[in-house]
């Protein structure tokens, strides 16, 4: 058994060791506006619930390790004391991811992540459509932990109200735990899906990616993906070029011919063969040659 002084290890490390350590954690995606009305999405996984009566959520943003930056939602929260708690299900845990890249002040992850924003009845912030849970909140308390990068700020929710979605209900008006099909973090890119098992996300970009809005509508509109090979194709920071996809499948025979003589709903169907083996790269040529 080694011992570790949080006092004699750096940041980096000591953070994620306790996030390696401690999960899966439940994660808030917290949907904040600004004071000038625009709109953030941003999930957090330092989140739990902890009263019934007041009920009341807790997450915390902490401060980035790298340069002692805070994040939007934790200045939207203070500024406005409002905040949507959205619950992330297997679904929409890709677009959930692209939602968390770092994204310049006034962007709004709603629409880079491909996610529907739905009005709040008691809140300014919008509602993520497609999660099966949805809290609205006002924000009694940001509790600070500390100065330094690495250090959280407790955002203190009172629920005011809840939308359940009618799909994962059982027969008795419960939460049917595996029709909610919630997923969790772990260390790393680990997550956790609560009646699957781990899997991998692989954390988005350092640079920006496209984002959902930026595909082309003949594939935002396809029946044949769904909003996690959406995420998957707008976490990237290029779309590929004709000419380049072009060669990139002359070079592998196997594709080329597969797609020479099928219609636009087989070239879906087999980019997203690659998709679902995360490929993303052949994924996105195979579509972009068409």
């Amino acid at each position: 058994m080694i011992k570790i002084d949080p006092k004699e290890v750096a940041i980096g490390k000591l953070h994620g060791l306790m996030l390696g350590a401690i999960g899966p954690r439940p994660i808030a995606f917290a949907s904040t506006i600004d004071e000038d009305g625009v709109a953030n999405l941003s999930p957090f996984s330092f989140f739990n619930v902890f009263s019934a009566n007041p009920p009341i959520l807790i997450f915390s943003p902490a401060r980035r390790v790298r340069d002692n930056t805070t994040k939007h939602t934790l200045e939207n929260a203070k500024t406005t004391k409002e905040v949507v708690i959205n619950i992330v299900n297997y679904d929409i845990v890709q677009q959930m991811s692209l939602s968390s890249t770092e994204y310049p002040k006034g962007v709004n992850e709603f629409v880079k992540s491909g996610l529907t924003m739905v009005s709040s009845e008691k809140v300014k912030p919008h509602r993520v459509g497609e999660s099966p849970v949805q809290f609205e909140c006002k924000v009694n308390e940001v509790v600070p932990l500390g100065e330094e990068g690495g250090a959280g700020n407790l955002i203190i929710c009172e629920v005011l109200l809840m939308h359940v979605n009618e799909n994962v209900l059982d027969e008795n008006g419960g939460i049917d735990q595996y029709k909610i099909d919630q997923v969790a973090r772990m260390g790393g890119n680990w997550y956790s899906r609560a009646n699957m098992g781990m899997f991998e996300v692989p954390k988005p970009l350092s640079s920006i990616g496209v984002g959902v809005d930026a595909l082309p509508d003949s594939i935002k509109k396809s029946t044949i993906f769904t909003g996690n090979d959406l995420g998957k194709l707008g976490n990237v920071s290029n779309i590929p070029e004709k000419d380049r996809a072009l060669e990139f499948v002359n070079n592998h025979n196997d594709i080329k011919d597969k797609i020479r003589e099928v219609n636009q709903i087989e070239i879906h169907k087999f980019a997203k063969h690659y998709l679902d083996q995360d490929d993303v790269n052949t994924a996105w040529n195979i579509l972009a040659a068409k």
